[in-house]
């Protein structure tokens, strides 16, 4: 292998599991891969402890770190997941000789151009843009971000939000009533809180008149297979709250390069999305309908392409360094 020193470490903090590799320059060591489930673990450093003994690893290049929550002052503080992730606690395990903290949606805007062809899949159509025009990579797994992806003269800028926490939207009165539900529970209704593996749990409940979530993501996607009938409403109000939700991410940021799902919720519904009303939900904007027609939607089927982007993006600081 590569001498250590010559190498980076990065990792992918979710909400349920983390993973890890190394990479030398940009290019991932795919035999490095290493997920480890978050549970039990009092801290991102005890994951990345073991792993580096594991890996037989030290005084690496750099490392860099992708956390899905806030990231301020090279300081992620988890959204789903009671940990605060700091770059000198990384340093301090890692030996890093440059240590990064991105938010999760960062590393995946990062990822566009890293990864394989036959990992991103075009399903709506739009139309052809500059090879500089904007993106957008909107994240729906454990939980709901989104980020815009520019190309300027000093490289790619991708600014970091807390997309999944702004303000639900609704139209229909079914959707008012959700709204309600959530509220009587969380005391405000956002994004995440439908939009997301989880959402998707908690629209089945209120499907079903419950005030917990008791089936899993996992089992309402199978029961919608097997034709339920109350697993497909639940899954046709999550199809079609993401795809409100993603056509107002599109007239915000105006993404003519394409708009790019990633993680678990959002590959699993791919196969209902035409059915289930998505596209129609996300050009159902007035006047600006045919406007939004323009916007090519894709799916990433790479579960690591946010450690692509980590390897990315740390390269391109340590290159900006040598410089």
């Amino acid at each position: 292998m590569t001498k250590a020193d010559h190498l980076t470490l990065l990792a992918d903090i979710g909400g349920t599991n983390t993973r890890v590799a190394l990479a030398q320059g940009t290019d991932m060591l795919p035999e490095t891969i290493k997920r480890y489930a978050n549970a039990g673990r009092d801290a991102l450093e005890d994951i990345l402890s073991d792993y580096m003994t594991a890996q037989n690893v030290q005084d690496l290049a750099g490392a860099c770190v992708a956390a899905a929550g806030p990231v301020r002052d090279d300081v992620a503080t988890m959204t789903n997941l009671s940990w605060v992730i700091k770059a000198e606690n990384i340093a301090r395990v890692t030996k890093a000789e440059q240590v990064f903290v991105l938010n999760d949606l960062q590393a995946q805007g990062h990822a566009l151009g890293y990864l394989a062809p036959d990992a991103v899949r075009e399903i709506v159509p739009g139309q052809p843009a500059r090879a500089d025009a904007a993106r957008l990579v909107v994240g729906v797994g454990t939980g709901f971000n989104a980020a815009p992806v520019h190309e300027g003269p000093g490289g790619r800028v991708v600014p970091p939000s807390e997309a999944g926490h702004i303000t639900l939207p609704c139209q229909s009165d079914e959707d008012f009533e959700l709204k309600r539900y959530l509220e009587a529970k969380h005391e405000f209704a956002s994004v995440e809180h439908v939009v997301s593996g989880r959402g998707i749990e908690r629209v089945y409940a209120y499907m079903q008149g419950q005030d917990e979530a008791t089936v899993s993501g996992a089992d309402i996607l199978a029961a919608i297979s097997r034709g339920d009938v109350t697993a497909r409403a639940a899954g046709e109000m999550f199809v079609q709250a993401m795809g409100r939700v993603v056509g107002d991410l599109a007239l915000t940021h105006l993404p003519f390069g394409g708009i790019y799902l990633v993680g678990g919720a959002a590959r699993g519904v791919v196969p209902w999305l035409e059915e289930f009303g998505f596209s129609a939900a996300m050009h159902d904007k007035g006047r600006f309908s045919d406007f939004l027609q323009a916007f090519p939607v894709f799916v990433i089927e790479d579960d690591y392409a946010a450690l692509h982007g980590c390897a990315a993006f740390c390269q391109s600081r340590i290159d900006a360094q040598e410089l």
